[in-house]
């Protein structure tokens, strides 16, 4: 049996004469904590856009458990299991979670607009969205409009809302970018306890929460893979040393590595 489930070959995508994604080769495993770094202008956006649709390639296929969807809609992606969060939150803010969370597993479950009905009368949909308010921490404000909420928890309800969609692939793009300290601790454990059975990309600068989740990690610079490995290895090589010893804005400020508080 084939363990890999997402998977591209050799994909390009030029805008003029830029080249963003250079001949990118990737495989995201069964159950994987998979983690793509690289400093900023890597291509990492630009590649996670064109393997949920966003962008269509220049060249290169992409597959999804043995099937290719290198031109499928996004919303079909979504529809056979791949999922994304997005860095700028994209929510209801005239919304509660809970109605936000009804509207996602009734569409989910194919009930159409029939999700605006008393949640009582159907009791499915308010018995998951019930799980996922508690599993993400989003119990005591289910019933606060979206656009009140700490910034943190706008994070929670997005992650809760992929995982509504009852992905096999999600796609987390910097999960926790602006979210201010004393809210991280909260949003890095909910990461962490994400259903085993979900194989997870994780696009992240935060380094503590890459290296505390990730199995494995590719390092894109320059719309090209630099290396791919386990933790250890990437954290041990030298040539990723360099490329983030180049650019200040990345692993706190520019330390190498090794200078990462939990090392």
């Amino acid at each position: 049996m084939n363990d890999v489930v997402l998977s591209c070959r050799g994909l390009v995508k030029k805008f003029g004469g830029i080249t963003a994604t250079n001949d990118v080769t990737l495989e995201l495993r069964r159950g994987a904590r998979h983690a793509l770094i690289g400093p900023n202008g890597a291509g990492k956006t630009t590649l996670i856009n064109l393997l949920t649709g966003v962008l269509e390639p220049t060249a290169g296929t992409i597959m999804l458990e043995g099937q290719d969807i290198s031109r499928v809609a996004p919303h079909l992606r979504v529809r056979r299991g791949l999922v994304r969060t997005f860095q700028i939150n994209q929510l209801f803010a005239s919304m509660t979670p809970l109605q936000t969370l009804a509207l996602v597993v009734s569409q989910q479950r194919g009930l159409g607009a029939r999700w605006w009905r008393k949640l009582g009368q159907d009791a499915g949909v308010a018995e998951r969205a019930q799980q996922l308010l508690e599993q993400f921490r989003l119990g005591e404000v289910a019933n606060q409009r979206t656009e009140h909420l700490a910034y943190g928890k706008r994070r929670l309800l997005e992650i809760a809302i992929a995982l509504a969609c009852e992905p096999r692939v999600l796609l987390l793009d910097e999960p926790v970018a602006g979210v201010p300290a004393g809210e991280r601790e909260e949003l890095l454990e909910t990461v962490a306890a994400l259903p085993a059975d979900v194989s997870v990309l994780l696009i992240e600068h935060d380094m503590d929460l890459v290296f505390s989740f990730a199995n494995r990690m590719t390092v894109l610079v320059n719309g090209t893979v630099l290396t791919e490995g386990t933790p250890a290895e990437i954290e041990a090589n030298p040539e990723v040393k360099t490329v983030y010893l180049g650019h200040g804005d990345e692993i706190n400020e520019g330390l190498p590595l090794e200078g990462r508080s939990h090392v």
